[in-house]
């Protein structure tokens, strides 16, 4: 398994954070890596996602929800093909600081056969 995981403390409370994070239509006007995200946002649903790496063609993928936890947490996961050769788990988390700021997690948890193979491209 390889995990990949960013956060940045942000000068907002946690669900002004929320709101402006899953207004998931205003994401082409600020978010260069998301082009759409559309399908109902409920644990168990698919959705569609058009990503577009920098320097990369896009692609677009349909994870299930997996998580939803209102201003806390959101998460996915998707499938290359099948189950088992390259899954990726993206977990959005929300952390309170206590003074009206807001730590953003985003975390990649990948997995399955492929991924020794992909290091590189991962990297």
């Amino acid at each position: 398994m390889k995990e990949l995981r960013t956060e940045i403390i942000i000068n907002a409370s946690k669900d002004k954070v929320w709101d402006v994070f899953t207004n998931f239509k205003q994401y082409p006007e600020w978010n260069p890596f998301i082009k759409y995200l559309i399908g109902e946002i409920a644990e168990g649903q698919k959705i569609q996602i058009y990503l577009t790496p920098p320097g990369a063609k896009g692609i677009e993928m349909k994870p299930t929800i997996i998580k939803l936890q209102k201003d806390n947490e959101l998460s996915w996961i998707g499938h290359l093909l099948i189950p088992g050769l390259f899954d990726g788990e993206h977990i959005f988390e929300l952390i309170d600081n206590g003074d009206d700021t807001t730590k953003f997690v985003q975390r990649e948890k990948l997995s399955g056969i492929l991924v020794p193979f992909l290091k590189n491209l991962i990297d």
